[in-house]
């Protein structure tokens, strides 16, 4: 059986690349196809330094380093990639990949982070970030975010089984594409991180620092509590707003390697996260460390952090909301670094393989 195993872009190793180093190892002769591949040398043994086939935009001008401004070429790219030799096409989609042509002697799986994030629910989000909401380049925008809803339910029906990295992205699957999706969560290396008991006096948060995120709310809150103390590891294009309104309570560390993270994370006294998103990993990392999680009640994480027990949630993405959770969390006294623990186990990696290789086994049978 051939295999094809199809990836929006290879430009790093994050959540959704992870995905990926694991259907390689369940499908280690699988081809890699992609819009692009600007992965550093250095970054390259999780899909085995093998070739990834690309697309035309591979070599038009800056794509290296502006590869999301081609987001209007992307669904004509995409479909170029002839596939036509392959038995199975496993996509990794949060974007366009999902999208790829495929014929009815070909069995196509997508797993979906996420149906194209600000094309659809995030749309107002998306253009108030971006501050294209006004004039001639927001009308642009909507225009190309117009084309890519309308090119993204077309080529739903391209999908002959859909998985989902979480419930919450199952919902928005059956609502953008009206079909059904096999829940399977994306693999957590659980074993990468060391459970610890003993926590210290600050609290944590790590992500990039972009807009959704919601770091620069978190800092603000930690502001109106000069009493805690809050660490901040990562970096972006919001690291000198964030910077310039920290408090003297608040570290920045900026981007630091795994081991200082891990060790962070250890002893944190808690790990805050406001943003909404599809599956959120590194709260599941925190509580493979043992330590408890003040998560935004929406999304993946109501999924993965069980309140009162591994973590509390806040409402609402305000100064407040956040605030009030910090404070109401330290009553709280049934959550215990070994409940973290325990909790985190149910996302490893052997679950996610066996999960999946039992999903496909049963669909080509």
């Amino acid at each position: 059986m051939k295999v094809a195993i199809v990836h929006d872009w290879f430009v790093t190793y994050a959540g959704a690349e992870r995905v990926v180093e694991q259907l390689l190892e369940l499908y280690p002769d699988a081809d890699l196809f992609s819009t692009v591949d600007f992965l550093p040398e250095g970054q390259r043994e999780f899909i085995k330094n093998k070739k990834i086939h690309t697309t035309f935009i591979q070599k038009l001008p800056g794509a290296r380093r502006h590869y999301r401004t081609y987001l209007p070429l992307m669904p004509l790219a995409i479909e170029q990639l002839d596939l036509s030799g392959y038995d199975l096409v496993i996509s990794s989609s949060s974007c366009v990949s999902k999208g790829v042509i495929t014929g009815p002697n070909q069995v196509h799986v997508s797993y979906v982070h996420s149906p194209v994030r600000y094309a659809w629910d995030l749309t107002h989000q998306y253009l108030n970030e971006a501050n294209l909401n006004h004039g001639m380049k927001g009308w642009l925008a909507k225009v190309i975010l117009h084309y890519m809803r309308m090119w993204d339910t077309r080529t739903a029906n391209g999908v002959d089984y859909y998985i989902a990295n979480s419930k919450f992205i199952a919902k928005r699957i059956k609502k953008v594409y009206g079909r059904d999706a096999k829940v399977i969560y994306p693999p957590v290396d659980i074993e990468a991180f060391s459970y610890c008991e003993k926590k210290e006096e600050y609290y944590l948060t790590a992500s990039r620092l972009v807009p959704y995120k919601k770091v620069k709310l978190i800092v603000e809150a930690f502001n109106d509590m000069p009493d805690k103390k809050l660490v901040v590891i990562g970096d972006g294009p919001d690291f000198a707003k964030i910077k310039a309104i920290a408090g003297e309570n608040i570290i920045l560390m900026g981007y630091q390697p795994f081991d200082v993270l891990k060790e962070k994370m250890q002893h944190a006294k808690a790990f805050v996260f406001a943003a909404e998103e599809d599956f959120g990993i590194t709260p599941v990392e925190a509580q493979a460390c043992g330590t408890p999680v003040i998560a935004y009640g929406k999304g993946g994480a109501l999924e993965t952090v069980e309140e009162n027990k591994t973590g509390i949630f806040f409402d609402e993405q305000t100064v407040a909301s956040i605030a009030n959770a910090v404070n109401m969390f330290s009553d709280v006294t049934v959550i215990t670094a070994e409940k973290c623990r325990k909790n985190a186990e149910k996302y490893g990696i052997s679950r996610f393989r066996n999960e999946l290789q039992k999903h496909i086994g049963d669909i080509l049978k």
